[in-house]
């Protein structure tokens, strides 16, 4: 049975492996939820969707294949809003209302798709027809026991389902992104080492040594497993920047919570012969950029992050900063920095379709090879893996 299911979700677009599939087949053998439907539903999503974007095509196959109200009904098009709109509601006696045929759930959902295809007007009162107000087992506003509410609000709130306007849609690759997708973006870099001392059971080690050993207890100890990468991030802040405060700061703080050994400083859109940590004491404390290129080894990810938005004088000629006489170019700089960390990107925070009308963006996409992306969650994912690479 469920090897159908697993094919819809493949055909539904959903990526979702062997592995993953027999994952779910033994923890219903070890019988970890009920037999309930809907507790074999987040156990499936659980086990076979890595990803929250593909949320919406795994609900879509799930109806699908298990015929559920929503997606049966999608390719009939929607009830029309002026069927639904709730202009009498019977009162109805104990005597009444005990009356009323119960349908089951099945017999439900076979005559709602006849009335599908029969009705063609509005009802409003009545017994049979999808409408309001009445004793209907399919509308809404009315008195049934056991029926299926569409659209509106309930009479009784009985019904055995609801039937209203789709509340979710698919992700959007080019939505703006919050701090906890940022982090699940983010953790594609990580890369686990086992580094510093041995504080650590490890168990296989042990089984290994102890049966060597005739049996003889004979531990061993591991350094802890820990992510090794290196990150240093290089902030744009002030002028247009403040824009984008807001996502920015999303992004550092996500960035800090996932890389241990991340190390930070802000320049002004563009870098230069210097560069600081702390905006209020920047003119105070500053730190060579000389220095930071000598400090931090090769294998470093270097992460920009501005929207690159300035004068091309900024850039190109030496002097060109706003703030004060630079003895070299940007761009003199930016060539050292791509030359000591070559695993490099530009985060861009300026929806991507503007680009091509800012000169000053055109250049830093050439002077970062193309590896400038857009502040959406498809973007940060691309950025991440030329990041892997």
């Amino acid at each position: 049975m469920l090897i159908d299911f697993f094919f819809t979700l493949k055909d539904a677009k959903v990526p979702v492996s062997i592995k993953e599939f027999l994952t779910l087949l033994e923890a219903m053998q070890k019988q970890v939820i009920t037999t309930s439907l809907d507790d074999f539903y987040y156990l499936a999503r659980l086990t076979l969707v890595k990803d929250e974007a593909h949320f919406d095509k795994f609900d879509r196959a799930f109806g699908l294949y298990f015929k559920g109200i929503q997606a049966a009904f999608d390719d009939n098009g929607s009830v029309p809003l002026d069927w639904l709109v709730q202009r009498m509601k019977r009162e109805l006696t104990p005597e009444q209302i005990a009356a009323l045929e119960k349908f089951g759930y099945d017999q439900l959902m076979d005559r709602l798709r006849e009335l599908m295809k029969e009705q063609k007007e509005r009802h409003e009162g009545g017994n049979k027809w999808i409408g309001t107000g009445g004793t209907s087992p399919f509308g809404h506003g009315g008195s049934n026991p056991e029926g299926i509410r569409i659209g509106g609000k309930g009479g009784n709130r009985s019904a055995v389902k609801v039937w209203e306007a789709r509340s979710y849609r698919d992700y959007d690759g080019e939505r703006e992104i919050g701090t906890r997708n940022i982090k699940l973006a983010l953790r594609r870099l990580r890369k686990f080492a086992r580094q510093g001392a041995a504080e650590e059971l490890a168990l296989d080690d042990t089984i290994r040594a102890t049966a060597s050993n005739a049996g003889y207890l004979d531990i061993k100890m591991q350094p802890e497993r820990k992510n090794n990468i290196k990150v240093l991030m290089l902030f744009d802040v002030g002028g247009t920047m403040d824009d984008h405060i807001e996502r920015t700061e999303e992004l550092f703080s996500a960035a800090r919570s996932e890389f241990k050994n991340m190390e930070f400083f802000y320049f002004h859109n563009c870098v230069y012969d210097y560069l600081w940590k702390n905006n209020r004491r920047r003119h105070s404390e500053r730190f060579p950029t000389w220095d930071i290129l000598r400090k931090y080894p090769p294998d470093t990810k270097l992460i920009f992050v501005g929207d690159a938005t300035m004068s091309p004088y900024e850039i190109l000629q030496a002097g060109g900063s706003v703030e004060y006489n630079n003895e070299e170019a940007g761009s003199a700089w930016l060539a050292r920095f791509t030359a000591a960390f070559p695993k490099f990107i530009w985060l861009n925070p300026e929806p991507e379709h503007i680009w091509q009308y800012r000169q000053s963006i055109g250049i830093m996409r050439q002077l970062m090879n193309h590896r400038m992306f857009p502040l959406t969650m498809d973007g940060l994912e691309r950025a991440m893996r030329t990041l892997s690479k």
